[in-house]
């Protein structure tokens, strides 16, 4: 009776290990239960230009008084520059006539005005404009069931813009658990925003910056999935249940 109690036990705790550890299996980014996030940013601000950012300037002079010419002219078309500028590593981009200039850390609007001032030296009135063109977010809905690659198409583009785009927030989605990592992945910073309510949601206008992830915890069903998850092994322990008593009955004729 010892070994046969013996073996139920084993078999049972070998089931348990094993259901646990493919409860969750495609679940990312966990954080402990004391993990400190990050502050949340309190209000909408521009997109500010980062490393690897892609960029397409156009320098045009007399304040751009070409470009309401050309746009004026029914029969003409608007000839910009169209070559990209990729910011380095470093934050500087390398452009033409002007050379290296540290453009990142700057909104948008901030480098267009430092690059006037620097083409001043070589034309006249310069008016410059600038755009970012290979911006993107992440977005992993219900978990990681659903991921999708958005990009971002105007220079405030917020998280609610994000995941409205993604498809929403399901009915197996945490609207009250949804985590932005920004950053280099070694040392990211992690936001977490709450849109349960009205009065959280005014705080989830972030702004986003390029390549931003978005993930929306999936909602638990622990109980179904559970049952699922070891319905088999409970039929291969009810297997090797009766093998067992069979054998028994065997060994005592």
């Amino acid at each position: 009776m010892k070994i046969k109690y013996t073996f139920i036990l084993l078999t049972i705790s070998a089931l348990f290990m094993s259901s646990c550890s493919i409860l969750n299996p495609s679940v990312m980014m966990k954080t402990d239960p004391l993990f400190k996030f990050d502050a949340i940013e309190d209000s909408l601000h521009e997109y500010v230009i980062n490393p690897f950012d892609e960029l397409s300037v156009s320098v045009y002079t007399n304040k751009g008084l070409q470009l309401i010419n050309f746009e004026g002219n029914a029969g003409g078309q608007m000839q910009t520059n169209m070559l990209k500028y990729q910011v380095e590593s470093d934050g500087n981009v390398k452009l033409p006539v002007v050379g290296r200039v540290q453009l990142s850390g700057l909104t948008v609007k901030e480098a267009e005005i430092l690059l006037e001032g620097k083409y001043i030296q070589y034309y006249q009135d310069p008016f410059v404009k600038l755009t970012v063109t290979n911006r993107r977010v992440m977005v992993f809905r219900a978990g990681s069931t659903s991921g999708t690659v958005l990009p971002m198409s105007n220079d405030k583009f917020t998280l609610i813009e994000a995941l409205a785009q993604a498809g929403g927030i399901d009915d197996m989605s945490k609207a009250y658990h949804i985590k932005v990592v920004r950053g280099d992945l070694k040392q990211p910073k992690v936001y977490l925003y709450n849109l349960a309510t009205m009065e959280d949601m005014q705080k989830a206008n972030l702004v986003l910056q390029s390549n931003d992830i978005i993930y929306v915890e999936k909602r638990g069903r622990y109980v179904h999935r559970t049952m699922t998850e070891i319905a088999p092994y409970l039929t291969l322990f009810n297997t090797a249940i009766l093998l067992y008593v069979t054998l028994s009955n065997i060994g005592k004729e």
